[in-house]
């Protein structure tokens, strides 16, 4: 009999805990949770006190059997998941599903994977907290009985196949607004006037200095005469400020902070990042990456103060305690940080290399000294006006934490006048002008989010967790009510006037404006959903319900509160609503526009969101008939698209001719404008109109996919269909039955037979066996480029007939 068997959720985390545990230890993973609610069914009773049903899934059966086994061969069974509300789920499931007993049961927890954080908790082991497991189980049964009863309702008003969440929908409302905020912007001009002044410097050279005017003109008119007026005044130098400024570290790294910066500094997702500091954290380089304490132990300070002290010395050191302004911060232990703060450098991949180094630049910033830093400010007035001027400077006196780092903001704009040094002025010195420019510059509408601060609006909203952030920002992509995309911008003229040598010039100038890189957009789906919950359901679309609903879930952790009674009283409202909801009935379909009529036949002509997605509509149910459908192409709008715009697409597709006995067409489909010759679908490129595309440039689009898709498929086998040689973005490969086959380098994929690719295939599989289990339950596919044709097709020609019909049956 064995004496101790740990269980911790992660196989990575087992092989590290491990390492420190003596022989008489032996970890073995959970791989995370064991059991859920049931995938399909609703999985509560609401009768019985909104009592779950919870399911060991197929695939996790033969591991709880082997865990049981070697649970009932243990003397003590550690359950060691992690310290937050989802790690103590896991360990509660554990004991019930395990059936194991509490005298040889102990939870034990810890922050980080260090051989001394793991024998302090061995030596202080505590029970299960039922109160963490209840927020828990409270959170989930109630996105669930959200997830379930709202989606129904959004199949029959919207489109079937939808689905809602209570964080997700809050997460999309705030992307919408952003987006209706940017449409609504009124873009209003001004001039900013800077002028370059010519100076001596110490050695009696003129130096250039750069000032800018107080306040910006509004108007060209304006601006003209204020230069006119320069002309002829003199500047002297009203007033010099110098002052001394001390710059503080930011605190060290929270989830949600971590997330930002990571995305701002090396371009992280907010998934990608979390999926790096777990391995991070199960390899024992950093604390547990979920948290929102900023508060670091005496041990980090410590060895942060070592660490600062050999490396860059004592002027440098200057130990602090941050306080948690979050509130109802439920994982208030520590922020996250390295395990040694010795360990400026770690082992490990590209990407891990990276985000430990802005932890631990971070969490050493946080205990050094301020930057000490002399501002100067230089006022210049104009003779014949009441403007000044104002020219700024700024000398390091000490560097202090900016030696090691230095934070970012989304907001981040030029530098160039941070650190500019002025040279030599006194009060009283007159100066001379090289050159004196009014530019015009425009106001710019607020920014789309990106992820990362998407993830700091929820943050200060009170809306989610931790936990949530990663999964909840995922989610609303998956579901495509948001995309992730970039603007390209568009050409803008612009006034430039500049008074040098005594002239004025007037020129006009183009830039690119509102190009924006990664940034959430709203889907139409997003926005029809969006707007038809704030209609109907707008208490879960409230923010302060959302974030209320979050500071009871902190109550139940804290034992303050019962969990099933704040199910009962949210129920007691939303299942009335949903009711009422789906027995309702409306003339137009969620999100249906009337755009006028086409001016050749007379028809209605509409938009919605269709069985695939947005769709304009020629014609109504009640015209003898049937409606004609044309799938919206990418850049347009269910909310902006113009009649013009709707009658358009319905001029494809368009026959261009026939070439070697078949018909050619240019079509749109809901990928985008393509040719279609015989089976064959070649995108159209973004420069081509669709409307002029000649036959010849078709044929030539044509003739370029067919000589890609050879290049593609290599080899064939008659005597096995099944088998075919395929040439990869990483190389030829075996494709076999749904499984992909590596070839290797020192063969020529041509040359292979049949027989020695069944014997690649025979090798691989031994290997991993999984992979022939996954060949075994996937059907025949289709060759790529023909699957990929046929999606095409189906969007571009099937998919608004099958709208058409369901739409007709529904009225």
């Amino acid at each position: 009999m064995q004496k101790n068997l740990v269980i911790v959720e992660s196989p990575a985390k087992a092989k590290t805990i491990e390492k420190f545990l003596g022989k008489d230890f032996k970890v073995l993973s959970s791989y995370g949770h064991i059991r859920d609610l049931k995938k399909k069914d609703f999985s509560i009773d609401i009768e019985k006190n909104f009592e779950p049903h919870y399911e060991v899934p197929a695939d996790k059966k033969k591991l709880v059997a082997q865990l049981k086994e070697e649970a009932e061969q243990a003397e003590t069974v550690w359950l060691a998941s992690d310290e937050d509300r989802e790690g103590e789920a896991i360990a509660w499931h554990l004991y019930e599903v395990l059936k194991l007993k509490p005298e040889n049961t102990k939870r034990i927890v810890f922050h980080e994977i260090t051989k001394g954080a793991i024998l302090k908790a061995i030596e202080q082991p505590r029970n299960i907290d039922i109160n963490l497991v209840d927020a828990q189980q409270a959170r989930r049964i109630l996105d669930r009985i959200v997830g379930f009863e709202l989606s129904p309702v959004l199949w029959k008003k919207v489109k079937p196949a939808l689905s809602a969440g209570r964080v997700q929908s809050v997460a999309v409302r705030l992307i919408v607004e952003r987006e209706r905020e940017i449409h609504a912007f009124q873009t209003e001009a001004a001039y900013r006037v800077t002028a370059v002044f010519l100076v001596p410097d110490e050695d009696g050279k003129l130096v250039e200095m750069k000032a800018e005017l107080g306040r910006r003109i509004k108007t060209k008119e304006e601006a003209q005469k204020f230069l006119e007026s320069c002309r002829s005044a003199t500047f002297t130098i009203n007033d010099i400020v110098t002052r001394p400024l001390k710059k503080s570290p930011a605190a060290p790294f929270t989830t949600s902070t971590l997330q930002q910066e990571a995305a701002r500094k090396l371009g992280f997702t907010v998934a990608q990042t979390m999926m790096v500091a777990q391995r991070l954290y199960e390899s024992g380089n950093i604390t547990y990456m979920r948290t929102d304490s900023v508060n670091l132990s005496e041990f980090a300070i410590n060895g942060s103060k070592e660490a600062i002290t050999h490396m860059m010395g004592e002027r440098y050191v200057n130990p602090r305690h941050f306080a948690t302004k979050t509130k109802g911060a439920q994982e208030a232990h520590e922020a996250i940080r390295p395990t040694y703060m010795e360990n400026s450098k770690i082992e490990g991949t590209a990407q891990e290399k990276k985000l430990y180094d802005l932890i631990w630049k971070r969490t050493i910033a946080s205990q050094m000294a301020d930057a000490e830093v002399e501002k100067t400010t230089v006022s210049i007035g104009i003779s014949n006006e009441s403007d000044t001027f104002t020219a700024t400077g700024e000398v390091v006196k000490f560097d202090g934490f900016l030696h090691v780092y230095r934070e970012s903001f989304d907001d981040d704009t030029d530098q160039e006048d941070e650190s500019r040094l002025l040279p030599p002025l006194k009060k009283g010195q007159k100066l001379q002008h090289e050159d004196i420019t009014a530019t015009e510059r425009f106001t710019q509408h607020p920014p789309r989010y990106t992820e990362a601060s998407l993830v700091r609006k929820l943050e200060e909203l009170g809306i989610g967790r931790p936990s949530t952030y990663a999964p909840t920002i995922s989610t609303i992509q998956q579901r495509e009510y948001v995309l992730k995309g970039e603007k390209t911008g568009e050409e803008r003229e612009y006034n430039v006037l500049m008074l040098k040598d005594n002239q004025i010039a007037d020129n006009t100038h183009t830039e690119i404006t509102g190009a924006e890189k990664s940034k959430l957009m709203p889907t139409d789906t997003g926005i029809v959903v969006n707007d038809f919950l704030i209609e109907y359901f707008p208490n879960i679309l409230d923010f302060n319900f959302t974030a209320s609903v979050e500071k009871q879930f902190d109550e139940i952790a804290e034992g303050e509160k019962q969990w099933t009674a704040i199910m009962k009283a949210f129920y007691k409202d939303f299942h009335p609503s949903v009711e009422k909801t789906l027995a309702s009935k409306s003339e137009h379909k969620a999100g249906e526009r009337i755009l006028g009529n086409d001016p050749v036949s007379g028809k209605q002509i509409s938009v919605k969101i269709g069985r695939f997605g947005p769709v304009v509509q020629m014609g109504t149910v009640e015209d003898e008939e049937k409606p004609r459908f044309a799938q919206m192409t990418k850049g347009l709008s269910l909310e902006t698209i113009t009649l013009e715009e709707a009658l358009e697409l319905f001029k494809l597709p368009r026959t261009l001719g026939t070439h070697e006995g078949k018909t050619v067409t240019v079509g749109s489909g809901r990928f985008g404008l393509f040719i279609q010759h015989n089976g064959v679908y070649a995108s159209l490129p973004k420069t081509a109109d669709p409307m002029t595309i000649t036959l010849e440039e078709a044929i030539e689009l044509i003739k370029l996919k067919q000589e890609a898709a050879a290049q593609r498929h290599l080899k064939k086998f008659e005597e096995d269909p099944d088998l075919e040689i395929m040439n990869g973005r990483y190389g030829p490969y075996i494709s076999y039955k749904g499984s992909n086959y590596k070839i290797p380098k020192d063969i020529v994929p041509q040359d292979l037979s049949l027989a020695a690719c069944k014997e690649i295939v025979r090798l691989q599989e031994e290997k991993d066996p999984d992979k022939s289990k996954r060949a075994a339950k996937t059907p025949k596919a289709k060759p790529a480029a023909k699957a990929k044709a046929t999606k095409a097709d189906k969007a571009a020609t099937t998919k608004p007939k099958a709208t058409a019909k369901a739409t007709a049956k529904k009225k």
